[in-house]
């Protein structure tokens, strides 16, 4: 299947329900909009995975669902707002592990609790992570990278400290025993890519899911993902757990939230349209082509919030053993 343009941009888009749904809704939402906040800018994965769900929402709850971009500060901006919203169930969030997890194991002050504040649905998707270099680079393997590492400065990118790129390469550099794997953060992951391909550092950790092109198209090389097995589309990456780093298996993952207090009756209905909304066959195909990995079992809720939990704890104790804070 070949991949699609990411949905259009744009501050917001209004997908309406069919009039006859409207009839069928249940006491919530008895009007609309209901607003589906991405944090991030339009374009992205967050902004894909929203306009793709909003449709569906739309039909499921008989209502007007609007995809809402409020972006900035690594998706704080918009994941703040959500949380001091009224928890009515008119204002949603695709929340993101950025935020919630690789955020809050770093910075000295949340402007909210990553837990506390939000009602948790359940995950939607996982990314995978990979460990890039330019096609042209002398490393083959990820051990030739790791023992290069040890003795030498060998540069990795990231969107910026505190980001889940930079965890990810800080865990590599202490699970590897490389003192030199040198940290190099950029505004962003596009102008890390700019000089990746230029050569101005040697490797990126990155999201698979906005360079699977470009590694068919062969401008990069991946020396492993970060899934606990490898994709069946790219069967030539290697994990890391088969190269001897079990520690680096992990994702950036996108939930569904909503501010804490969100009634019991609503957060059961949409936990309950999570499942049904994934296995949507435009949606599957969709995220098939991005490689994210919607889980066979969802998590939801309580599980969820495990989950969450659990990898603030992990990433705290990388951040705390790394030295890496975010102090503003």
């Amino acid at each position: 299947m070949k991949r699609r343009d990411l949905l259009a941009a744009g501050a917001a888009s209004l997908v309406a329900a069919p009039a006859w749904v409207g009839a069928q809704s249940a006491a919530w939402p008895t009007r609309g909009p209901v607003r589906l906040v991405a944090q991030f800018p339009p374009g992205g994965l967050v902004d894909t995975v929203s306009r793709l769900m909003a449709p569906h929402l739309a039909q499921a709850l008989g209502q007007t669902v609007v995809v809402e971009n409020r972006a900035g500060a690594g998706g704080l901006i918009g994941t703040d707002y959500v949380s001091k919203q009224p928890a009515d169930g008119y204002t949603l969030l695709v929340s993101h592990a950025s935020v919630h997890v690789y955020a809050t194991a770093t910075r000295r002050v949340m402007p909210f609790d990553a837990v506390n504040d939000f009602t948790h649905m359940g995950m939607l998707v996982e990314a995978p992570m990979v460990l890039l270099v330019r096609a042209q680079s002398p490393f083959q393997t990820l051990e030739q990278y790791v023992t290069a590492a040890k003795t030498r400065p060998v540069r990795y990118g990231s969107s910026g400290i505190g980001s889940a790129n930079h965890l990810f390469g800080e865990m590599l550099k202490l699970e590897g025993k490389a003192p030199q794997h040198d940290h190099i953060p950029y505004q962003g992951s596009a102008p890390a890519m700019q000089d990746l391909l230029g050569g101005q550092i040697d490797s990126l950790f990155d999201p698979i899911t906005t360079n699977v092109q470009t590694l068919k198209a062969g401008s990069l090389r991946a020396l492993a993902v970060s899934t606990p097995a490898r994709l069946p589309a790219l069967p030539n990456i290697p994990t890391f757990a088969e190269q001897g780093f079990p520690k680096l298996t992990g994702s950036q993952w996108l939930g569904l939230s909503a501010p804490k207090g969100l009634p019991a009756s609503i957060a059961q209905r949409l936990t309950t349209l999570i499942p049904e909304i994934l296995a949507k066959p435009d949606i599957a195909a969709r995220l098939d082509e991005l490689q994210t990995l919607p889980r066979k079992t969802p998590v939801l809720g309580n599980d969820f919030v495990q989950v969450i939990n659990q990898q603030i704890e992990t990433w705290r104790a990388v951040a705390k053993q790394a030295n890496v804070e975010v102090i503003t």
